[in-house]
């Protein structure tokens, strides 16, 4: 077996699976969590709605932080958008994902998905370097946030080395943008990058305490 082989086959079924079980874990973790009882009274009916609002209102900074956050907001954007695109918009991936759920969509070219992933790089980078920079969020920072920027990044780098082709083999660079795949997958469910899935439940949860307790959301 090779190492395109095995990337594409037991490498790549391991981190599905191990993403499975860990998002699995995650949520029920979650929902397994003892609540302290409230005796207050409440002064919102709280329920769904509240979720979707805070869902909502919480994608967008608020007014007295918006100048100071513009910056990495806007950055966050660039990074975040980009990767949607690069996973669910490029071709090859999306060919992919059809062989997994039988369904396909249009995609975007290529040199857009280049540029795209250009863009999502140095978005990438610009947010590590601020976090290095500056005194708070250096202060702030574990491995947890180091490790998790260095998974997202190292498929968009291996990704964009493939149609350049340099020193290696075709082969083998797709073999070890698989495999880097296969290592964000893993890690997803156990590190700070478990947002991808919890944010709408942790977002919403705050949404229905904050409207129970009458909170401005």
């Amino acid at each position: 077996m090779d190492l395109l082989e095995f990337a594409r086959g037991p490498a790549l079924q391991a981190a599905a699976y191990i993403l499975v079980a860990g998002t699995i874990w995650r949520i029920v973790g979650i929902v397994m969590l003892k609540e302290k009882p409230d005796y207050s009274e409440p002064r919102g009916r709280g329920g769904f709605l509240a979720a979707l609002k805070v869902i909502w209102t919480r994608a967008f900074t608020a007014e007295p932080f918006k100048k100071a956050t513009l910056y990495p907001k806007m950055m966050a954007y660039v990074m975040h958008i980009g990767l949607f695109a690069t996973i669910f918009l490029f071709t090859p991936h999306i060919v992919f994902f059809e062989g997994w759920t039988g369904f396909d969509w249009p995609g975007l070219p290529n040199s857009a998905i280049f540029f795209i992933g250009v863009a999502t790089v140095i978005s990438g980078v610009a947010l590590i370097v601020r976090r290095m920079t500056s005194p708070v969020l250096k202060l702030i920072s574990n491995f947890d946030d180091y490790f998790s920027w260095f998974v997202t990044m190292l498929p968009l780098v291996t990704g964009l080395l493939i149609p350049v082709r340099a020193l290696f083999r075709y082969e083998d660079l797709l073999a070890i943008h698989i495999l880097s795949v296969a290592l964000l997958l893993i890690w997803l469910p156990f590190g700070k990058l478990g947002h991808t899935f919890l944010v709408f439940i942790t977002r919403g949860t705050t949404g229905m305490v904050f409207e129970r307790r009458g909170a401005k959301t």
